[in-house]
């Protein structure tokens, strides 16, 4: 194995523990004392432990034991390996959080009226958490095997299959906790869905432009001496005029927008301009890759 390997490595298994920390730090601190509930398996291991005193630590690796020797089979290694290391990871630290809770070195944040904020803290939490996690390719198993297996078997959206999940689970906790929590669940899924896709697409977030015009090489020369911002110039055809032109393309960061603008209307005011939002940029002039 050589150095360059290994140390790419690290630099995956690395985020993805640290992920499933601060994941199972959420459950216990947030989530658990004040009986709000999350979606997957997770969620079960949230109902088990309300309705029988059951440690997550233990019911997430008992179930998600099978599940690791169907996909295995049916996903492949390559494929489970990450998911593997997720679970374990996070099993590994709902023991250690759970004996911190238990000793008293940890005192997990619980109100009798203060919901939201339990709710707001649990979603960021839980989110950047996860958002870790996936970002670098991990999983922390459960629904996620399930959905890749139902998917690769009879073609059914990912999607639709953990959505569907999370309404079952989250709908079964009706049964043990109050219907109000489940109100502020919402909160707490929907928050860590924002955490999760702004810690996939990157804090970082800028504006492409693509720019059809006629004058387009005179709005790149302009953009790339006064902005200091580099250009692609891609050929093009117009399909009703049969006329060559360019198609002028350009990143550029929320606070040069204005400036771009002017710009393209003072060279050709009938330009026609498309904007789209560009997550994690990398490159001269943005991040470093």
């Amino acid at each position: 194995m050589s150095k360059h390997f290994a140390l790419a490595q690290i630099k995956t298994i690395a985020p993805i523990i640290l992920g499933t920390a601060i994941y199972a730090l959420g459950l216990l601190y947030f989530i658990i004392p004040n009986q709000l509930m999350e979606g997957g398996i997770t969620g079960v291991t949230v109902l088990l432990k309300y309705a029988f005193n059951i440690q997550p630590s233990l019911s997430t690796l008992v179930l998600n034991i099978p599940l690791f020797f169907v996909g295995w089979k049916v996903l492949g290694k390559k494929p489970m390996a990450y998911t593997i290391l997720g679970t374990l990871s996070l099993t590994f630290f709902l023991w250690l959080f759970e004996s911190g809770i238990r000793a008293g070195w940890i005192v997990p944040f619980q109100t009798d009226h203060d919901y939201i904020l339990a709710a707001l803290y649990a979603g960021v939490t839980l989110g950047a958490g996860l958002g870790i996690v996936f970002r670098f390719g991990g999983t922390t198993g459960g629904a996620d095997i399930i959905a890749r297996i139902l998917n690769r078997r009879f073609g059914w959206s990912m999607g639709q299959i953990i959505l569907s999940l999370d309404v079952i689970i989250i709908g079964s906790s009706l049964f043990f906790i109050p219907k109000e929590k489940i109100l502020y669940t919402f909160i707490v899924v929907f928050i860590a869905s924002k955490m999760i896709d702004f810690i996939q697409e990157g804090a970082y977030a800028a504006k492409a432009f693509t720019i059809i015009s006629d004058r387009a090489p005179e709005i790149a020369d302009i953009v790339t001496r006064d902005m200091e911002r580099g250009v692609t110039l891609i050929p093009a055809v117009g399909a009703y005029s049969k006329q060559s032109k360019y198609i002028a393309y350009c990143i550029v960061g929320r606070q040069e927008m204005r400036r771009l603008h002017q710009i393209v209307r003072s060279v050709d005011p009938r330009a026609f301009v498309i904007i789209n939002d560009v997550h994690d940029v990398h490159g001269e002039g943005f991040k470093e890759s």
